[in-house]
């Protein structure tokens, strides 16, 4: 996978980048994937992970302006590319990145 940074995805994609970040630890659930756009509707929940036993430090990243994508996003918005239009079931943030995602095939010649 080519090398990416933040200031060449779209605008969507970098509020979803961002949003992972400010999450740290947590789930995304039901969102929404337009035009292989990510989109937090009225029905996407986000649910924090709160660690009560230490203290956690933010990603760095939130203070840049512009940084290299790492490659699990890189494969995450790999992935949008190919739903196109649907809806990711269920993501797994930890550090502020998109670990794991669980979303329905729609195309059975894919599957």
């Amino acid at each position: 996978m080519k090398e990416q940074r933040l200031s060449e995805v779209s605008v969507a994609r970098q509020a979803f980048i961002r949003r992972c970040q400010r999450l740290d630890h947590g789930t995304i659930r039901g969102l929404e994937v337009h035009d292989r756009e990510p989109f937090f509707g009225p029905k996407t929940e986000v649910l924090h992970d709160l660690k009560l036993d230490g203290d956690e430090a933010s990603r760095s990243e939130l203070d840049l302006s512009d940084f290299v994508l790492c490659k699990p996003i890189r494969r995450f918005f790999s992935t949008l590319d190919s739903i196109r239009n649907g809806t990711v079931e269920h993501i797994v943030v930890q550090a502020g990145i998109a670990r794991r995602a669980l979303f329905k095939d729609t195309d059975p010649v894919r599957g």
